[in-house]
């Protein structure tokens, strides 16, 4: 007699093998994601020779010297010349010196750097902020054409910049906003700012009525129950806009590039300007783009539990 056995499979959770094979696929897309990463961040150690050898070098000696270059510059001399200097100070000089050089100065790298720090967090802020107010008209209120001037603000985003690059050109040469953090703040505002109000309009949607009309019953004013009992509800995805919106602000090249030259300019437009001894020098190039992604990692890492929740916010409804 032969006995069957009845196994019960389960809709929503998945087999033990489908797991194993998922996990392997996403670690697999996570390495290979990672390897420009690593190996920018391996070039930025490694010396001028070094970093463009052929085949490429995976072991080598480890050496400052890329970080030395992003931060100062330096001249060429002849020998004579350095030997009549007597011995380096410092063991920066002493890098330098290898290559028959000498330092003159700082770079201008902290200076594009702070600039990205403040335009990159600033228009962020403004973008979220007038979002957040945006959003929660459109969602709570009985707005005018409404349909019309969502897609009319989504338009705004179809557009490629350089499209509208030499317009605004003119317009900031007449305002005086070229080359300043004002202009690149507002500019980056108000192409981030459609991003906003759509991402955001969709959270303030999951988020009850009844939440605020029970604190209006409590004596709290409109005003308040929207920061007491709203804003509360989403900060999930504040977080997650913002981290879209400043990825834009933080990596946009072309407007800077355009908009600005020497007072606002920006990380972007400027590390690939970096100029050695023959050309670029990719160990100060690679040093600098690994510097420039770290504000931006930190503020992933900081609210990575806010933009899980915020992207699968409102998925699964009771």
């Amino acid at each position: 007699m032969n006995k069957s056995r009845n196994k019960a499979f389960s809709i929503s959770e998945s087999s033990r093998r489908s797991k194993v094979v998922a996990g392997t696929l996403v670690i697999l897309y996570a390495l290979v994601t990672m390897i420009p990463l690593v190996w920018i961040f391996l070039t930025g150690f490694k010396s001028p020779p070094d970093s463009i050898a052929y085949p490429p070098k995976v072991f080598f000696t480890p050496t400052l010297e890329g970080y030395v270059n992003l931060f100062t510059t330096r001249s060429r001399q002849t020998p004579e010349y350095i030997k009549s200097l007597g011995p380096p100070k410092t063991w920066y000089e002493e890098l330098v010196r290898k290559r028959n050089m000498v330092i003159t100065g700082p770079s201008r790298f902290k200076d594009r750097y702070m600039n990205s720090l403040v335009i990159g967090f600033g228009s962020t802020f403004l973008a979220v902020f007038l979002g957040t107010l945006a959003a929660y008209g459109f969602s709570r209120f009985r707005v005018p054409l409404k349909d019309d001037l969502l897609f009319f603000i989504l338009s705004t985003r179809m557009m490629p910049p350089v499209a509208v690059a030499i317009p605004i050109y003119l317009m900031y040469r007449q305002l005086g906003l070229t080359d300043t953090w004002l202009g690149m703040i507002l500019l980056y505002t108000a192409v981030n700012v459609s991003l906003a109000v759509w991402l955001l309009k969709g959270f303030v949607d999951e988020i009850p009525r009844e939440y605020e009309e029970a604190a209006v019953i409590d004596g709290y004013s409109r005003f308040q129950a929207f920061v007491k009992v709203v804003l509360p509800q989403m900060r999930t995805g504040i977080a997650a806009t913002a981290i879209f919106c400043l990825i834009f602000a933080w990596n946009e090249y072309a407007f800077a590039l355009l908009l600005t030259s020497g007072t606002a300019q920006t990380a972007p437009p400027f590390i690939p300007q970096i100029i050695g001894e023959g050309g670029l020098d990719w160990p100060a190039v690679a040093a600098g783009t690994t510097l420039f992604l770290i504000p931006i990692v930190f503020f992933t890492i900081l609210l990575r539990k806010q933009l899980l929740r915020g992207i699968t916010f409102g998925a699964l409804r009771k």
